[in-house]
């Protein structure tokens, strides 16, 4: 059942499943708290027999012995409220801990169309922000609840001891507080939800303004993302300020009410007092049980703050734990395969409602041949190579690899078999020996990771460094050049040394030195490999062994490139389109 619609029991119950692991820590703070909960109703309880044995009866083992009952209580509640506190919070820590590694866990198995649909921020927002306030209720809720319950029924117990009729008339409150309590709890879920929103909208603002950082200082767009930034903490102030509002008026509410009742008790207790019904003693433990109640009340009254700011963060974590991964239905493994591809009538939609991107593509690609993949923006080029390592799911027809349906292949397997190298290069804030040798499943010696990056012409620019490949290439490989991280790709590749290869426009964002260096190490890691290749630079592409244009969603042509310039179709006109365009630019160089 989804997050969203389980009841609060229901939801209550799934997140203290999180905490059965550590049910020893959890007893433990359990006992510590009952404890020192238990300690509390034996101060006014000890008021009576210590006034009367001391005032009024002059006892004097009384006088003796209560002020060390007095230190002792104190010394217990101390110990207790230590270790039940520390128990507790130790137990909550785990829990978020537990839940960030889970919620870790489930992303990087989500399929790539629930990254297209969802903003980096808002999932980085659940990580950090909400599964911290899970903590409230997995603690502080269960802290107060049991706590300050067994206080009020250790002094209710004593009271009715004491009165039971002044007590039970003290009791008529409880359904004014009730209601109160229901009413203001679904504000402060609505409100923290809200909120919860607004901290991803706030993390993505900050996301995209520091990742974005050059763009915004070159087009001046400082005060844009100042504004933007201004509205979306303002807007978490103002969820922040319903759920103050909420809050601080749920205190003051009940206080009132049940300062009424007490009044109301105590002028009857007075009266009783009066008419010598009642001792000193008797009389001043009931008042201080009475005063007493309040404090424990105030408290469980405020714990729905932190009861429903916990629930709204545990539905957002559980909507995402409960997403559900990439579909893996498949039961085959191959070892190592010979990487003859397959397309069989493929047709893909993004959404239900959209136009196809591929309609009934039929492609046979034998092992070791090299495909580019030509045609205008939007033709489906990207689309058809992302299909190979299922990161999309065609709506119909099939893709084979070796005559395997990749259907039937786990995901492991079949992208054990498949190496990327893509124009958007993802390197990682660590060493460039650990990005080359990235994902590999076993410890790779030095030689090899130098072993790649030679075949990818990249330890030319290793051994200048001043710590090699122990150097750090910063956050997405910031302290190093286009060229240098796209060789640095390329070698993570030949390391791979899968026999499918998908080069998404590998060398569309390089100037010409860098292009020469990428381009003989592409070469090399091509050689012997099933190679689908996507270029808009038609010029990279030349000694591919076949072309394949696409156009809307459709192959239109097919052939080598001498072969697609003499049938002078798209292809041709692409090609002259292209050159004609470079052709000018040297002509305007030229004259200048």
């Amino acid at each position: 059942m989804p997050a969203l619609n389980l009841t609060t029991l229901q939801l209550y119950a799934r997140l203290l499943g999180y905490v059965k692991p550590y049910w020893k820590a959890f007893a433990v703070s359990i006992l510590g708290i009952a404890v020192s909960a238990a300690t509390e109703p034996m101060l006014p309880a000890l008021l009576k027999p210590f006034l009367d044995g001391t005032f009024v009866h002059k006892d004097d083992a009384v006088m003796r012995w209560a002020p060390v009952f007095i230190l002792l209580i104190f010394f217990v509640r101390g110990l207790a409220s230590f270790f039940g506190s520390y128990a507790i919070h130790w137990v909550g820590n785990k829990l978020v801990m537990d839940l960030r590694a889970e919620m870790f866990g489930k992303l990087v198995t989500l399929p790539t169309r629930f990254y297209d649909d969802h903003a980096t921020g808002s999932l980085i927002s659940k990580l950090t922000y909400d599964v911290t306030n899970v903590t409230a209720a997995a603690t502080n809720v269960v802290t107060i609840t049991i706590r300050d319950s067994i206080i009020l029924v250790g002094l209710l117990g004593w009271l009715f001891y004491l009165d039971w009729k002044l007590t039970l008339l003290s009791l008529i409150v409880a359904p004014v507080v009730a209601l109160v309590i229901h009413t203001i709890n679904r504000r402060l879920r609505s409100s923290s939800r809200d909120t919860q929103r607004a901290m991803g909208n706030i993390t993505q603002v900050i996301e995209e303004s520091v990742t974005a950082h050059k763009v915004v200082k070159l087009f001046g767009g400082q005060r844009y993302e100042q504004e933007r930034f201004h509205t979306e903490i303002n807007g978490v102030r103002q969820h922040l300020m319903k759920q103050a509002v909420a809050a601080v008026a749920n205190v003051p509410i009940v206080q009132m009410v049940a300062a009424i009742a007490v009044s109301l008790v105590i002028y009857l207790a007075i009266g009783q007092a009066k008419s010598d019904t009642s001792t000193v003693g008797g009389f001043l433990s009931f008042v201080t049980a009475m005063l007493m109640l309040t404090a424990p009340l105030k408290r469980l009254t405020s714990v729905s703050e932190f009861m429903q700011r916990g629930l709204a963060a545990a539905e957002s974590v559980f909507e995402l734990i409960d997403t559900p991964g990439e579909t893996d239905t498949g039961k085959e493994t191959i070892a190592r395969a010979k990487g003859e591809l397959a397309f069989e009538h493929i047709s893909l939609s993004y959404q239900a409602d959209e136009r196809l991107a591929l309609n009934d593509i039929c492609l046979d690609i034998p092992a070791g041949q090299s495909v580019a993949l030509v045609g205008a923006s939007g033709s489906g080029k990207s689309t058809l190579a992302n299909l190979v390592p299922r990161f999309y799911l065609p709506i119909s027809g099939r893709i084979t690899l070796d005559g395997h349906d990749l259907a039937d292949l786990t995901l492991a397997s079949l992208r054990s078999n498949i190496a990327l190298v893509s124009q958007e290069v993802v390197l990682f804030n660590d060493t460039i020996a650990a990005n080359i040798s990235y994902g590999q499943m076993r410890e790779v010696p030095e030689e090899e990771v130098i072993a790649a990056a030679q075949a990818a012409h990249a330890m030319e620019f290793i051994r200048d460094l001043p710590q090699g490949l122990n150097t750090l290439v910063g956050e997405k490989g910031v302290r190093l050049s286009g060229g240098q991280r796209q060789r640095l790709a390329i070698a993570r590749a030949i390391l791979k040394n899968a026999p499918v290869l998908i080069l998404d426009e590998a060398t569309s964002a390089l100037d010409s030195e860098s292009e020469r260096h990428v381009q003989a190490a592409l070469e090399t890691l091509m050689r012997g490999r099933t190679t689908l290749v996507i270029a808009h630079r038609l010029s990279t592409i030349e000694k591919a062994d076949r072309i394949v244009v696409l156009q809307k969603g459709q192959i239109v042509e097919t052939g080598t490139h001498r072969e697609l310039l003499a049938q002078g179709g798209v292809y041709a006109q692409l090609h002259h389109i292209q050159f004609s365009s470079q052709n000018q630019r040297l002509l305007s160089l030229t004259v200048t």
